[in-house]
C-alpha cells in the first residue's frame, strides 16, 4: 500500500485536462434529482422519519475552512453547518461517543443535507436545490465522480463506472453529454479535492494524539487538531 505521502504526490502530478477527458467519455448533467443531498428512506409525505427505521443520513465530508467559508455566507453558527463525522463512534447510554477524524455537513431531521430544499413548479414537478451552491463544499462540487487515488473518498458507495483514474457513483445524469469547458472545470475541482483529502489526512495523522473520551463525549480529530462537536478546540 502507497503512503498518502506517495499518492499525495500522484495526486498533484494528475492531468486535469485528461480527468476533463474521463468526465466527457462517461458524461454527466445534473438533474436536480436531489438524490445526492437527501437521505436514503428519509421522511415520508407527511414529514415523519421512515416508518422502516432504515434511514441513512446524508453523508458529506467538510473541510474545516469549508466550514468557516460556509458560516461567513449565512452567519450560520457551526453546529448549523457540520457534524461529527459518524464513522467510528458508538451509541452510548447517553448519545453518540468516542473519536471521529472528519466533519460532515449537518443534517435535518429527515438526514437530509441542512442546505439542500424542494421546489414545485406550476405542473407540480419538484426540482431540488442547494441553498449555499456558490460556497458548496468540494465533494459536493465534484459529485458523483472521484479518482481512484488511496487516502480518497468514494462518495455515495461504490464506482458505477470508471475511465482511467476517474471512478462515477451512482447518479442519474451519468451518461448525458457535458460541454468541454464544463468537463474542465469539474475536472479541476475533482483534483482539487483529492490533494485537499490527502493534504487533510496527512495533517490528521501526524497531529494526532488519542483523547481521554468520557461517556456522552464526541472528540473530532481535523487538520487542525482536537476539537468538540462545536468546533471548538479541546
Amino acid at each position: 500500500m502507497e503512503s498518502l505521502e506517495t499518492e499525495l504526490a500522484r495526486a498533484r502530478d494528475l492531468s486535469v485536462a485528461d480527468i476533463a477527458d474521463a468526465i466527457e467519455s462517461i458524461g454527466f448533467e445534473c438533474t436536480r434529482c436531489g438524490a445526492c443531498c437527501k437521505a436514503a428512506e428519509g421522511c415520508g409525505d407527511d414529514g415523519d422519519a421512515s416508518e422502516s427505521g432504515d434511514t441513512e443520513p446524508h453523508t458529506a465530508t467538510v473541510f474545516p475552512d469549508e466550514i468557516r467559508r460556509l458560516q461567513s455566507a449565512g452567519d450560520y453558527d457551526f453546529r448549523d453547518v457540520a457534524r461529527p463525522m459518524p464513522y467510528g463512534l458508538t451509541e452510548g447510554e447517553d448519545g453518540p461517543e468516542g473519536e471521529t477524524f472528519e466533519w460532515a455537513l449537518q443534517t435535518d431531521d429527515c438526514g437530509d443535507c441542512a442546505f439542500y430544499e424542494e421546489t414545485a413548479d406550476e405542473d407540480g414537478t419538484v426540482s431540488g436545490a442547494c441553498t449555499v451552491h456558490d460556497d458548496r463544499p468540494l465533494v459536493c462540487r465534484t459529485y458523483p465522480f472521484s479518482v481512484a487515488l488511496g487516502g480518497t473518498s468514494q462518495p455515495m458507495g461504490e464506482a458505477v463506472d470508471r475511465e482511467g483514474m476517474v471512478r462515477a457513483h451512482e447518479c442519474e445524469g451519468l451518461g448525458r453529454d457535458i460541454s468541454p469547458d464544463e468537463a474542465a472545470d469539474l475536472a479541476a475541482a475533482l483534483k482539487e479535492r483529492a490533494v485537499r483529502e490527502l493534504e487533510e489526512a496527512i495533517a490528521v495523522r501526524d497531529a494526532y494524539e488519542p483523547a481521554s473520551v468520557d461517556s456522552g463525549e464526541v472528540v473530532v480529530h481535523d487538520s487542525e487538531g482536537a476539537k468538540r462537536p462545536d468546533g471548538t478546540p479541546l
